[in-house]
């Protein structure tokens, strides 16, 4: 969506798009899951954990940092991935509240 376009909606709208576009694949997913478990990781790690290739794992991590759900750490020649504790629990609560909303039980579909 162009940037013209998310002006038209919400603080709240858009951060909450932003989360679940950075949520949208599965290798991601994979990716948050390996960084709560193990709290930091060094890309190789990841790739290692993972059957993508190295370039692959960097493109998704590049998604996920752009969303603000991790962060990154160059250390000599490697980069050192953990999860943004700030953007981890504001993406909690926003996807949690607008997950946690029930259906209408009389819908007309």
């Amino acid at each position: 969506m162009g940037t013209s376009k998310t002006l038209a909606f919400t603080a709240r709208e858009n951060n909450i798009a932003r989360y679940a576009r950075a949520l949208a694949h599965p290798a991601r997913i994979a990716i948050l899951q390996l960084l709560l478990k193990k709290q930091t990781c060094i890309c190789g790690d990841i790739v290692g954990e993972l059957p993508l290739s190295q370039s692959t794992v960097s493109q998704h991590l590049k998604v996920l940092k752009a969303a603000g759900l991790i962060q990154g750490k160059i250390s000599g020649v490697s980069t050192c991935y953990c999860l943004n504790p700030k953007a981890w629990e504001q993406a909690g609560l926003l996807l949690g509240k607008l997950l946690g909303t029930r259906a209408p039980v009389n819908s007309c579909c």
